[in-house]
């Protein structure tokens, strides 16, 4: 099963990738393919539209937070 969520980049400052990983994958480990950023200090998103929507399209389940993002920025209803 595949999900959608975040992934830590940032060092000192939380900024955080979203990505489609495998559920048995551990947080940082080896993503399927990275469909957008999230910076939440700057309020910045970017967010590869046609990528999330052929994830979720093939059964991928976002996580809370993501499924958020995804909301605000009206992709999901």
């Amino acid at each position: 099963m595949v999900k959608l969520r975040l992934k830590r980049c940032g060092r000192k400052q939380a900024v955080y990738r979203i990505v489609a990983i495998d559920v048995r994958s551990r947080r940082e480990g080896r993503d399927l393919q990275k469909v957008g950023f999230y910076d939440p200090i700057k309020k910045q998103t970017y967010l590869n539209v046609p990528a999330i929507l052929y994830f979720l399209e093939r059964g991928a389940q976002p996580t809370e937070t993501v499924q958020y993002i995804l909301k605000k920025a009206e992709i999901l209803t």
